[in-house]
C-alpha cells in the first residue's frame, strides 16, 4: 500500500458528476465513468495488495463503510479501487485504516520479505508508529497477503506467487544496475524508478528492499524521489 494522488482529471470530474446525480436518485455508484476514474487513480491495482495481474474482477470499495449513508456511499473521496479478493476481506470490518490518498502509508508500515525458499519465505508488515488506523491497515493487509478462509488462503497464494517473481525480478534489476558501467545505469535508472512508482505493482515491498539498504542506493533514492 503507498500514497495514490486523487487528482483533478477529466475522468474524476466525470465521476463526481454521476455520482452527484446517483446521489439524488438513490442510483447505485458502479458506473463505468466512476470505475474508469478509479482505475485511473489506482493505475489499475488493487489499493490494498498493490497487484495488478491476474485479478479477475476489480470492485468500488468504500474507504470508510457508508452503512447507507448517503454522504459516504456516494463521496468520491471514499471510493477506493479493490480487488474482489481484498474488497471481501476488508468489507466493515477493518476501520479505520490509513487514507492512501492523503497519507504515505509505506512511511507508516514496512514492508519486508524475509526467507528465500518455500515455507521459509514470509511477508512482513511492520507498524512504525501507533495507532488505531496504521494497526488496522496491518491488520488488513495480514489478511490481504495469507487469507482467512480455505478460499481466501488460495487466492493469496496466488498473490504472494506474483509478488515473489516481481520481487525477483525487481532484485535482479538492481543488480544490473550495481554491476553495469556508467554510461549504461541511466537506462536501468529509469526502469527501477518506475517499479517504485505510483503505477507498479508491489511498490512498497520494491521501495523497501531499497530503503533498508538505503546508505548502498542513495543515488538511486535520490533519483527515484524517496
Amino acid at each position: 500500500m503507498i500514497k495514490y494522488s486523487r487528482n483533478d482529471t477529466d475522468k474524476a470530474r466525470r465521476a463526481i458528476a454521476v455520482l452527484r446525480k446517483a446521489k439524488a436518485s438513490n442510483g447505485s455508484c458502479n458506473t463505468p465513468e466512476v470505475n474508469a476514474a478509479l482505475a485511473e487513480m489506482f493505475h489499475g491495482k488493487c489499493y490494498i495488495c498493490e497487484s495488478k495481474e491476474g485479478i479477475s474482477s476489480f470492485q468500488i470499495e468504500h474507504l470508510k463503510p457508508h452503512r447507507e449513508n448517503a454522504d459516504l456511499k456516494y463521496d468520491w473521496n471514499n471510493l477506493f479501487w479493490s480487488c474482489a479478493h481484498c474488497n471481501n476481506i476488508k468489507n466493515a470490518r477493518y476501520n479505520p485504516i490509513l487514507d492512501c490518498t492523503k497519507v504515505e502509508a509505506d512511511r507508516k508500515i514496512a514492508f519486508r520479505k524475509e526467507g528465500y525458499f518455500g515455507r521459509d519465505e514470509e511477508y512482513l508488515f511492520i507498524a512504525l508508529e501507533e495507532s488505531e488506523e496504521i494497526k488496522n491497515t496491518v491488520d488488513l493487509l495480514y489478511e490481504a497477503y495469507y487469507g482467512n478462509t480455505p478460499q481466501k488462503k488460495l487466492e493469496a497464494a496466488n498473490i504472494r506467487r506474483t509478488l515473489r517473481r516481481n520481487l525477483s525480478d525487481f532484485k535482479n534489476l538492481v543488480r544490473d544496475y550495481e554491476e553495469a558501467e556508467d554510461y549504461d545505469k541511466e537506462d536501468i535508472r529509469c526502469a527501477i524508478c518506475k517499479e517504485v512508482g505510483e503505477g507498479a505493482a508491489f511498490a512498497a515491498f520494491k521501495r523497501w528492499l531499497l530503503w533498508d539498504h538505503k546508505e548502498k542506493y542513495q543515488e538511486l533514492l535520490r533519483y527515484c524521489g524517496l
